[in-house]
């Protein structure tokens, strides 16, 4: 009984040190010889300061940026997660009126357009980077107009910054707000990231 005790301790121990120990450890080494951008969470740096990441949204303040998808968790990344209501959901339907209201409320000549679905519908996530080219390309004459840009420019901006499907195959077109926000910032001339999100 003690042998069999004896073996069967030892053979967790090694369990434990190489998978519990020796293969995170493996694991993190490779991601971070091979992908260090990646595995240290895509952070975007401006003049040494970590301006945030590709991967999460973060909040955009005032027409003269880009808006990322409305968020069910606030942009809390503690939190991620989606609101869990169903198309039938009358609460759902709540909710996407009053962003639409809000939105008109702000930008009233949309009221006779087709709003992308991503304006107003949260992500899985509630965090999610990337919103949908017709999304942005609706944005941008009113960031346009809000910093005196051409609007020919900010548009131009946005086909820069919108990434195909991979292989032209997998997954949807899409723009990462945060750099549109960057590319936006240098095309209206300023040098330091400043008060960027606000």
């Amino acid at each position: 009984m003690s042998r069999t005790f004896g073996t069967a301790l030892r053979l967790s121990l090694l369990t434990w040190v190489m998978f519990g120990l020796g293969y995170p450890l493996v694991e993190v080494g490779i991601n971070q010889l091979a992908f260090p951008r990646a595995a240290n969470g895509s952070l975007v740096r401006l003049h040494g300061q970590v301006v945030g990441s590709r991967l999460i949204e973060q909040r955009f303040r005032g027409s003269r940026w880009f808006h990322g998808r409305p968020s069910a968790v606030h942009m809390d990344p503690r939190s991620s997660g989606a609101s869990n209501l169903g198309p039938s959901s009358a609460k759902l339907a709540r909710h996407l009126a009053a962003r639409r209201k809000r939105l008109l409320a702000h930008h009233p000549r949309l009221a006779t357009r087709h709003l992308p679905a991503d304006m107003i519908t949260s992500s899985g996530s509630g965090l999610d980077p990337d919103i949908t080219p017709a999304n942005a390309y609706l944005q941008a004459p009113w960031v346009a107009r809000a910093r005196g840009l051409p609007t020919a420019s900010v548009r131009r901006l946005v086909a820069r910054n919108t990434r195909k499907p991979w292989l032209g195959l997998f997954g949807q077109a899409r723009v990462n707000v945060l750099s549109l926000n960057l590319g936006l910032q240098r095309l209206a001339g300023r040098g330091r990231y400043g008060r960027m999100g606000h």
